[in-house]
């Protein structure tokens, strides 16, 4: 199987949400499924999100050194990551645009094929900022398996 796939490769995806703030915590459990894709050096995994607004498209990019969480649909957000830089991001609701930064502490993913199936992982540390004001550290960790 060869490990350049342009095609999409259907997946299960576990997404945990952890978000402390002010020393609460909150822990928020996904299990989706959606699509993995790897193009010119980027990954890409796509997956719907039904929520009480609608259904949101949510695609997530990484590579390297970065990721975006690209949103749309009933909510439209654009959250760039970039380890130990601050990013620029933007969430727009019916309610109006509002200006979100992200500050990166960690940036990790892997991916591993064993007989032709396919698993991997983006962790993400970061410190969420909205109209500049700190709303919390999340940590994001997604799974995801060839189904």
């Amino acid at each position: 199987m060869a490990h350049h796939l342009q095609a999409s490769v259907p997946v299960n995806i576990h997404l945990t949400t952890s978000i402390e703030h002010e020393g609460e915590k909150e822990v928020f459990e996904l299990m989706l499924s959606g699509e993995f894709q790897e193009k010119n050096g980027s990954f890409f995994l796509k997956y719907n999100e039904v929520q009480e607004e609608g259904t949101i498209q949510t695609v997530v990019k990484f590579s390297d050194q970065s990721a975006v969480i690209l949103r749309s649909g009933a909510v439209n957000m654009r959250l760039p990551f970039h380890e130990k830089e601050q990013m620029n991001g933007s969430y727009t609701s019916p309610h109006g645009t509002l200006a979100m930064s992200t500050r990166t502490s960690k940036l990790l993913h892997s991916r591993a094929y064993n007989e032709s199936r396919l698993e991997g992982r983006l962790q993400l540390d970061y410190h969420l900022l909205m109209q500049g004001t700190a709303v919390g550290s999340y940590t994001l960790d997604l799974l995801f398996k060839s189904t």
